[in-house]
């Protein structure tokens, strides 16, 4: 039995969706009339938008009077999400029955200074009552705070909400999946050919070191054995072949990554860094080979192009 749940859990691991950072959900939850002895419940609105960022960065759009729900909210928010900048946006329908349009204190206010400070001043004019509106509490009417009704409803549905975003967000991180999935191809085509010319450049390398040693050792009276000791390590130190393996290794490391799922943005984004060096030291290598080995710089342009586009849709991911 152990042994079976271990290989049940692996497959769950394997299973798990890759999510991008970027989404859009709208949850419209409908007034509610309670039975007897209960509040009505007003209708509201719960607008998601999911960006990029490095952490989970939550802003929240709240009625006043919500404080309390606000670290519900977040609690929850924390377990279902990873990573990204989300704002929520929270809307709750009024009923101009009970005055709740607006709040009278927060309005009256400003049109009293409004009229206080024209008539100080001797100047005309009229209160913009749209800027009034548009003040902090203004809309929050009645008496400023949610009830246990209200509060208890929006909890049993944000969960809804969330799960409408991640939705969304899994749909992206697929086709973001499929993309760096065709890009490694690539690059792991370009690494194939490298190794393939692998001979003629070493071939190309002695060539030059032996040019240049031939140039130094005119005239001069000096080992030839030791010269061609120095040679040789010379060669063997502009060798790519430590470097196309750990490219090998680091192409597997990626896609058993992107099979794994789940979290996954930061580790493929810290992989790739690795990506990048290997294909810098490899160009840093082979510089100045002539002949038909001068291919392998256009092909270590290119796995650094496909690297820098791996690296700007890997920062997409959560």
């Amino acid at each position: 039995m152990t042994g079976k749940s271990s290989i049940q859990s692996a497959s769950a691991s394997v299973r798990a969706s890759i999510r991008s950072m970027t989404g859009y959900a709208q949850l419209l939850a409908a007034a509610k009339q309670a039975s007897e002895g209960a509040a009505d419940v007003p209708g509201f609105s719960i607008t998601l938008k999911s960006v990029n960022h490095r952490f989970l960065d939550l802003h929240f759009r709240m009625p006043s009077g919500a404080d309390g729900l606000e670290i519900k909210l977040r609690r929850l928010f924390k377990e279902k999400i990873a990573r990204g900048h989300i704002e929520v946006t929270l809307t709750i329908e009024q009923s101009g029955a009970n005055g709740a349009l607006f709040n009278r204190e927060v309005v009256g206010n400003y049109v009293r200074a409004f009229r206080a400070a024209a008539e100080e001043f001797g100047v005309s004019g009229a209160p913009d009552v749209n800027a009034a509106l548009r003040m902090p509490g203004a809309m929050s009417g009645g008496s400023g705070e949610i009830g246990e009704a209200l509060e208890a409803e929006i909890l049993s549905q944000v969960d809804a909400a969330i799960a409408k975003l991640n939705t969304m967000r899994e749909q992206e991180g697929a086709a973001i999946a499929a993309e760096l999935r065709e890009r490694t191809a690539r690059l792991s085509a370009a690494t194939e050919q490298v190794a393939a010319m692998r001979e003629q450049i070493v071939g190309a390398l002695n060539e030059r070191i032996r040019s240049r040693m031939s140039e130094l050792l005119k005239g001069a009276s000096v080992d030839g054995d030791r010269v061609l000791q120095e040679a040789a390590m010379m060669a063997e130190r502009s060798d790519v072949q430590e470097e196309l393996a750990r490219l090998r290794s680091h192409i597997q490391h990626f896609l058993s990554l992107l099979d794994q799922g789940g979290e996954v943005g930061k580790k493929l984004d810290f992989l790739l860094q690795e990506f990048n060096r290997e294909a810098n030291t490899m160009l840093s290598k082979t510089s100045g080979i002539s002949g038909d080995a001068i291919r392998i710089t256009e092909l270590g342009l290119l796995m650094k192009s496909e690297i820098e586009k791996l690296r700007e849709q890997v920062q997409n991911l959560e």
